[in-house]
């Protein structure tokens, strides 16, 4: 026996605002999931691996910034006790962006070199001061950086080299 068409209509009116919003909800879920989900496996706040004695910390914290960028901030607290605060955004494309708080560093480019590895370029007036390689350990957990101190001229006139830890 074949169904009636009113019978039809009635069963598609009631199952097509059912899988709809089946649907709808489907997709929010995933929306929610995918923004849930840290787009920079650096977000995070790290601590310097340090010998050196309390009060003397330095922690750096890593946020989503815009579209895909990520603002950095730096806290340091020295054995004296005394804090300093300094920050900067960037979009990891090279740009040289203002930095603030900091009176050695005016300006910072980041580059992404892999979804591990990036470039830092510090200046001071349009001088190159520093030259930095941040890298992510493949557990996430860990940030080594190597920091090259710059003459101005190019020339590197120091090496020295830093751990960081996830913070929980």
């Amino acid at each position: 026996m074949l169904p009636s068409p009113r019978r039809s209509l009635a069963n598609a009116c009631v199952v097509r605002p059912a899988r709809m919003a089946g649907a709808v909800l489907a997709l929010a879920l995933a929306a929610t999931a995918a923004s849930a989900q840290p787009a920079n496996p650096r977000f995070g706040r790290w601590k310097l691996k340090s010998d050196a004695p309390a009060p003397a910390s330095n922690i750096m914290t890593y946020e989503a910034h815009g579209a895909a960028g990520m603002k950095v901030t730096v806290e340091s607290v020295s054995a004296k006790g005394d804090t300093t605060r300094w920050w900067y955004v960037t979009e990891f494309d090279g740009r040289a962006m203002p930095v603030s708080g900091n009176d050695g560093v005016t300006h910072a480019a980041v580059r992404r070199v892999s979804d591990r590895v990036n470039e830092i370029v510090n200046s001071r007036h349009g001088v190159v001061t520093q030259r930095l390689t941040n890298i992510l350990s493949p557990d996430g957990m860990t940030i080594a950086v190597v920091y090259m101190r710059d003459d101005g001229t190019g020339m590197t006139t120091g090496v020295t080299f830093a751990t960081y830890q996830r913070l929980p």
